[in-house]
């Protein structure tokens, strides 16, 4: 019986011991970091002094595309243009300024109301993979799809008039009307219209995929989620917001998100048992797998 209690004595202690997040510690948490990514985001080329540096990587993406034989986005956006129905256009515009935000944060409860010892994880991983993109942002200037062509304060062809380097491809967003424009009123002094590179779009999209699969936890329906982060790529390439290759550079962060938070909760878990406290599961197989179960 000795040997019994002081076997399990240990695990009863740390059962009891396991706190879950409180809403308004991760509300916090939430406010101060999409603060800082906001000024760091606006911070590093966002105003038209970079236009030119902007202009000169998207000419290198676009060759790197060009050698690969899938510099397709030109072509894509122009059979969405000539779609019959101009609202559909508008849609997509909507979808675009909204859902990226909307979704990523009605997931981010569900995964804090549904498993809560899944949470910190799952949250880790956002703010991972977004902390990763800054650098992307700011190391890497990249003019979007959009302004090629433009002749907007922020466009390629800025005091030379439209499509003057012919890529063909337009901002729908400037055409067609959406929730904003990015080129006057408050999103133009806001925002940094040179964060292409990579696409959180994705990155984010994907991350809510994967976390309602965690969350769902099994049927065949959770995996209807990736249709999510398929739409999302359709929307940020004919939308002309985004190069294909951002999207592939926003799955690349969203693996190092997940990284980041395998370590996390690596060091965090080999803290709480030092302390002989509980500590949620290993989520790094779990996640990765995108099984949904406990490995």
């Amino acid at each position: 019986m000795k040997s019994t209690a002081s076997t399990t004595a240990p695990q009863d202690r740390a059962a009891s011991t396991f706190k879950a997040p409180t809403w308004w510690h991760e509300v916090l948490i939430a406010a101060v970091f999409y603060l800082v990514y906001s000024q760091v985001r606006n911070l590093f080329g966002a105003g038209t002094e970079s236009r030119m540096i902007a202009f000169g990587h998207a000419k290198d993406i676009i060759r790197i595309e060009e050698s690969l034989r899938l510099w397709f986005e030109p072509a894509l956006q122009q059979w969405y243009l000539d779609l019959p129905n101009r609202g559909f256009i508008r849609a997509w515009n909507i979808f675009y300024g909204t859902a990226h935000f909307i979704v990523t944060i009605g997931v981010l409860i569900a995964a804090f109301r549904k498993v809560p010892d899944r949470y910190r994880f799952i949250r880790t991983a956002l703010a991972g993979t977004t902390a990763l993109a800054l650098i992307g942002f700011a190391s890497f200037t990249l003019m979007p799809p959009r302004l090629l062509d433009s002749a907007s304060t922020f466009g390629a062809c800025y005091g030379q008039g439209e499509n003057c380097h012919g890529y063909g491809i337009v901002d729908t967003i400037e055409l067609w009307g959406g929730l904003w424009k990015f080129s006057s009123g408050g999103m133009a002094a806001i925002s940094n219209q040179y964060a292409a590179m990579p696409s959180l779009h994705f990155g984010w999209s994907t991350w809510c995929a994967i976390t309602m699969v965690i969350v769902i936890g099994s049927g065949w329906r959770r995996w209807l989620w990736f249709l999510y982060p398929a739409a999302t790529t359709f929307c940020i390439i004919v939308t002309g917001n985004h190069y294909w290759l951002d999207a592939f550079f926003g799955g690349v962060v969203l693996a190092g998100g997940f990284t980041i938070a395998s370590v996390v909760e690596r060091i965090s878990t080999n803290r709480r048992l030092g302390r002989g406290e509980a500590g949620p599961p290993d989520h790094g197989r779990t996640v990765i797998s995108a099984s949904g179960q406990d490995s």
